[in-house]
């Protein structure tokens, strides 16, 4: 499908689906798709990012991955306070990219095309570039530091996993390139061979525990992946903030684009999503079968062995060694500031 058959969808479900509620306060696209032309091809393991703005300062639960018209959406509602100061938003890595460009797909109050106006004025000075790496790195201290130890295991992981991939979120974010979420690692690691710095590309890799796992053991994590996915498919109940990501329409995503990566020649660049995969279902099984959740918790193990990390003191270490890496990974980043050329050095107010 097309980039521009996949907006026009989302625009159409935005129109059926959310404009009538009376919360509504716009609608705009987010993450790798946007900037992209229209007549881009849209990766089968790729979707359609859409933000909904609502007045509602507790958002009813995203509706998610869902399919509409032939394409595969992904709708999260934001409360408009999230957007209110446009200051915020820029120093937001995670809010700002969306209205670098006119990304808007209804703005009723005319609130989202001032933010754009702003945030694309600013965007790609220095100091909001940094301020936005700082948000980053802030994220990867601030979490992995609140890593409930008296949790299961399977949520220790997703605790640690996250944050230590934020890693790639700050060098992207410097590169004033996308913080995608599946793709980090590949698209971290073309950052540092466009900026000169791929040295230190193993290091994150040592980081996820990944950098010498062969070939063979990801492929057979994957597969045991996937039965652990089809499993927890039917049997989820329990909604939970990630629950789409675990269904039907998730699945070309989160088993046929780990298989993608691996037939590349990406399988380390895999190991992120195939782990998170699993210890979101694993969080879902523990809920709503844990009978299922106990007979498929050990090829989970494995996986997560196979990273060094067999005990919460490992995660922990592991945790300590992100942590202690920041140093260096501020260093490189700073050095990708300087260096990148789509910077400016407007000063920030």
């Amino acid at each position: 499908m097309k980039v521009g058959l996949a907006r026009a969808a989302a625009i159409q479900w935005v129109a059926q689906h959310a404009r009538t509620d009376t919360g509504f306060r716009g609608a705009y696209f987010s993450g790798s798709t946007v900037g992209l032309p229209d007549d881009a091809e849209l990766s089968p393991s790729s979707d359609i990012d859409v933000f909904v703005v609502t007045a509602q300062e507790d958002p009813p639960a995203k509706p998610g991955k869902l399919r509409f018209q032939g394409a595969l959406l992904e709708v999260s509602y934001l409360p408009r306070a999230a957007l209110a100061s446009a200051d915020d938003v820029l120093a937001s890595y995670h809010l700002a990219g969306s209205f670098r460009t006119d990304a808007i797909i209804d703005d009723p109050t005319g609130e989202l095309h001032a933010l754009h106006a702003h945030v694309s004025r600013h965007f790609a000075a220095r100091p909001w570039v940094r301020r936005r790496c700082q948000d980053a790195r802030h994220r990867i201290e601030s979490r992995l530091a609140a890593i409930d130890t008296s949790a299961p295991f399977h949520e220790q992981v997703i605790s640690w996993l996250f944050p230590t991939g934020v890693t790639c979120h700050v060098l992207l974010v410097a590169a004033l390139r996308n913080p995608t979420v599946r793709l980090r690692y590949p698209a971290a690691r073309e950052v540092l061979t466009d900026y000169g710095h791929l040295g230190l590309y193993p290091e994150l890799l040592d980081l996820l525990g990944c950098s010498q796992l062969p070939l063979e053991r990801v492929q057979h994590h994957l597969h045991e992946l996937a039965a652990t996915f089809d499993a927890t498919v039917p049997v989820a109940k329990t909604p939970f903030p990630f629950s789409s990501d675990i269904s039907p329409a998730a699945r070309p995503i989160a088993i046929d684009g780990s298989q993608r990566l691996i037939d590349s020649g990406d399988h380390r660049e895999a190991v992120f999503w195939i782990i998170a995969t699993f210890a979101r279902c694993h969080i879902i099984l523990a809920t709503d079968a844990p009978r299922l959740h106990e007979a498929l918790l050990p090829a989970f193990q494995a996986a997560v062995t196979d990273l060094g990390i067999g005990s919460t003191r490992d995660l922990i270490h592991r945790a300590e060694e992100v942590t202690r890496f920041l140093p260096r990974l501020w260093q490189t980043t700073e050095d990708i500031l300087l260096d990148n050329p789509d910077i400016t050095d407007e000063r920030s107010r």
